[in-house]
């Protein structure tokens, strides 16, 4: 009863506005609802639909679930995988969810079970999602020639076996054994590493101990510069 008197007013004030000429005196309401391209019959299911909306959530609806119900849509046939994000050394937790269809990734958030985060994520991580399906996002490696202006894409394992040549051949040429003291040092001040923030403890303590058994004494950390 209450919906009916309700949208029995909102008819009587439609009439109302129809007769009141718009404020360059040319043209009523209905006209201007002609011209968007819909009739007053349309106009008037559109508010009623509105209209029994706000009637229900006042008549105390609880309209949660059925908002609750419309986004996971998105990714209730998806596959669930948990990983770590990979920006800082906090390590928090996030959930991937991947269309079985492409196997591409269509949301990504944070895992409230993991014990570091607990479901929440700073800036970076809650954008996570931008940073894999990005068109600009650098897949391969990529190399410039000595004396060239451009980069070119070369293969994962073409740069591996350059890396590891070159360090080799500049710690042989660059090894220093004994200092002007004659005392042993066995260093190489040729080579410096720059480890990452997005490193754990545990990889950084290999990549410590590597560098230190190349002889390595310039180790810096990207947090520090």
């Amino acid at each position: 009863m209450e919906d009916s008197n309700l949208l029995k007013k909102f008819s009587l004030r439609l009439e109302q506005l129809e007769k009141m000429p718009r404020i360059d005196d040319s043209k009523t309401i209905t006209e201007v609802i002609k011209e968007k391209g819909f009739s007053r019959r349309d106009f008037m299911k559109f508010s009623g639909l509105a209209a029994a909306s706000v009637a229900l959530g006042n008549l105390g609806f609880d309209l949660k679930p059925a908002y609750a119900h419309a986004q996971i849509l998105k990714i209730r046939m998806a596959k669930e995988t948990t990983t770590i994000c990979p920006y800082c050394a906090c390590g928090c937790g996030i959930i991937c969810h991947t269309d079985l269809v492409t196997g591409k990734v269509i949301n990504t958030e944070g895992d409230p079970d993991h014990p570091i985060n607990e479901g929440a994520l700073c800036a970076k991580g809650a954008a996570l999602f931008q940073m894999i399906n990005n068109p600009n996002r650098i897949t391969k490696p990529l190399y410039r020639r000595p004396y060239s202006y451009k980069w070119e894409e070369v293969t994962w394992e073409w740069a591996l076996e350059q890396i590891a040549k070159r360090v080799k051949e500049t710690r042989d040429k660059y090894f220093i054994r004994l200092n002007n003291k004659g005392q042993e040092v066995n260093r190489v001040e040729a080579i410096a590493h720059v480890g990452s923030a997005a490193l754990d403890n545990e990889e950084c303590w290999l990549i410590q101990a590597m560098m230190r058994a190349l002889g390595l004494v310039y180790i810096e950390h990207q947090a520090r510069i």
